[in-house]
């Protein structure tokens, strides 16, 4: 059955809208900006922090909006002001941090707030960046500002067990999700998703579900693609995530989410 007619296009970024060597092609950055002229609201909606955005400025969209921390954040990328943000109770994440470690010693960890990124010293170097502020130390460091994502990295161990570790730790506390980095998991607070993320935005636009089609890859893209109308995963994406899309589109290299899209813009 042929799905309802868009009125809200969503999509991931890396692996997905984004070419592997992290590039939006030609096609891709006018297909994606050609929507809104027909009515046709976007949305990026990723894992990468609000930092990671600016390069990406030119295809955002008209509002200069991007959901991202995997629906920690609202971020206005122009303005580079963070006007949305959902966070750990401070009590929780450091509990969570407490038995993740004594679970894993061996493990490092870095937040994502509002205002900027914080890593326990023994992080790998990180990406640098001049608008947010980036510090170094330990779990007073971690929790010094309200917490969207936290980073549990452990790349020595098989992720997959490492994935299955954290999730016991947590117990319910938080929202386990990755997006495809080795030994990275990805923890937010209960209850924030993509998929609530975009629920929100849609709601604020008057937009149902059904009219809503959503693009992804991996694991962490999964609530958004079964919650949108039209979930569509990219030919490259993760067995869990071609399993429950309705759609499989040509890969990101293939500028899959264009080559499914542009038809929209025909006539």
């Amino acid at each position: 059955m042929r799905p309802p007619a868009p009125r809200l296009i969503a999509t991931d970024l890396d692996g997905t809208f984004l070419r592997t060597d992290g590039t939006v092609s030609e096609r891709s950055a006018q297909v994606w900006a050609a929507l809104p002229e027909r009515g046709i609201e976007t949305v990026l909606v990723t894992a990468r922090p609000p930092r990671w955005l600016h390069d990406l400025e030119h295809v955002v969209g008209r509002h200069g909006i991007a959901i991202c921390g995997n629906g920690a954040f609202v971020y206005a990328v122009a303005e580079r002001e963070v006007i949305e943000a959902h966070g750990f109770d401070r009590d929780v994440i450091a509990d969570i941090i407490t038995d993740l470690r004594a679970e894993v010693p061996s493990v490092t960890l870095a937040t994502e707030t509002a205002v900027g990124a914080f890593f326990e010293t023994a992080w790998a170097p990180a990406r640098e960046d001049r608008t947010f502020p980036m510090s170094r130390g330990d779990l007073d460091v971690l929790l010094s500002a309200p917490v969207g994502k936290l980073l549990a990295l452990a790349p020595e161990l098989v992720t997959e067990d490492f994935l299955r570790t954290v999730e016991d730790v947590l117990a319910g506390r938080g929202h386990l999700a990755f997006s495809g980095v080795s030994g990275l998991a990805e923890i937010n607070p209960l209850g924030v998703t993509k998929a609530a993320a975009l629920e929100r935005w849609s709601a604020e636009r008057s937009v149902a579900a059904e009219h809503v089609w959503a693009f992804g890859d991996m694991p962490n893209d999964l609530p958004m693609i079964e919650w949108a109308g039209l979930g569509v995963a990219v030919a490259n994406a993760h067995p869990s995530v071609l399993a429950a899309a309705d759609r499989v589109a040509p890969s990101n290299d293939e500028d899959g989410v264009a080559v499914t899209v542009e038809p929209l813009l025909a006539g």
